[in-house]
């Protein structure tokens, strides 16, 4: 009587599709491969195993990691055999601080910070723990590493000449960056205790120089810089916790809200909150945040000019 050869552990049979995908040209050079979260959902396994896959298709050489995009498939040209653990890509050393940052921000943004530590970057790298603190001394240090290195994504470009131009292109900035990181405004959220991180120092400067000849004093200058920050800070909060909350419920805004209409009809129902009963019943309204930003963006600057011309007065 024979016996069927055990399977291969869950992490090597989801490799292997993603690889069929890519030698099948489903997936070509430089597209996304799954992400952990999209491997969770389509295979149906834990964090852990979904993880391991996509160091599997690291070590091979048939992946990379991106900041600020994601693991994709590399050039035909990098693309190398099969590989033992701990084998580096072409040119580039087994472990340095680029790839720790670059892996902990792919990490952050598929899995949120709340999940990322030494240990979680470790094991997406296939090694010890303790190699990471010969390059990174802790979690904090990698995140203000990581924060820095998105921070310095997408050039800021020329300072315009008119103030509100320049504020409204530093507070779109901002909020694009966030939208690629959600973990990012979690990151930055001390004012009191900022870390010292050039390229984020670099918005800073962006922003006073843009306010430079308004006539505003520089602590005025400052705290309309702080102002706006916070503005968008908030918002991009509110968008991170969304996004963690459809990763934990696995349901889109709209599944949320269609699942909890029963309820809010049942409280309304009493006439207690007719105003907000009057608002909820107009098809036209919708609480999307690109909408809720912007309406708080002018209003922002409306105040800062206000500001501005009465210290011109």
């Amino acid at each position: 009587m024979t016996t069927d050869p055990p399977r291969p552990p869950p992490y090597l049979r989801i490799a292997a599709e993603i690889r069929d995908r890519v030698e099948s040209g489903a997936l070509r050079p430089g597209d996304r491969v799954p992400s952990t979260r999209a491997i969770t959902q389509e295979w149906g396994v834990a964090m852990a195993t979904a993880t391991k896959a996509l160091a599997t298709l690291r070590q091979e050489g048939l992946v990379r990691a991106v900041p600020g995009v994601g693991t994709v498939v590399v050039e035909r040209e990098r693309v190398r055999s099969p590989r033992a653990p701990g084998d580096a890509m072409r040119g580039e050393p087994v472990l340095s601080r680029r790839r720790i940052v670059g892996t902990a921000i792919e990490l952050a943004d598929s899995e949120g910070l709340g999940a990322l530590s030494m240990r979680r970057v470790a094991t997406a790298l296939s090694t010890s723990t303790m190699a990471l603190y010969r390059h990174v001394p802790g979690k904090a240090e990698l995140v203000r590493l990581m924060s820095d290195a998105v921070s310095g994504e997408e050039p800021m470009g020329a300072v315009p000449a008119d103030w509100r131009a320049g504020l409204e292109h530093a507070a779109r900035w901002m909020w694009r960056a966030n939208g690629r990181h959600p973990w990012l405004a979690t990151a930055m959220a001390s004012f009191t205790r900022p870390t010292p991180a050039p390229d984020a120092m670099a918005y800073t400067e962006w922003v006073l120089h843009a306010l430079r000849r308004t006539g505003l004093s520089p602590f005025a200058m400052m705290h309309c810089h702080l102002t706006l920050f916070a503005y968008v800070q908030g918002l991009a909060v509110a968008a991170d916790l969304e996004s963690q909350a459809r990763q934990d419920t696995g349901l889109s805004h709209e599944e949320w809200l269609a699942r909890n209409e029963p309820q809010f009809d049942a409280i309304v129902a009493g006439g207690a909150y007719p105003l907000l009963n009057t608002l909820f019943t107009q098809d036209e309204f919708d609480l999307d945040l690109d909408t809720v930003f912007e309406f708080g963006l002018r209003l922002t600057l409306d105040g800062i000019a206000a500001m501005i011309d009465e210290t011109s007065a």
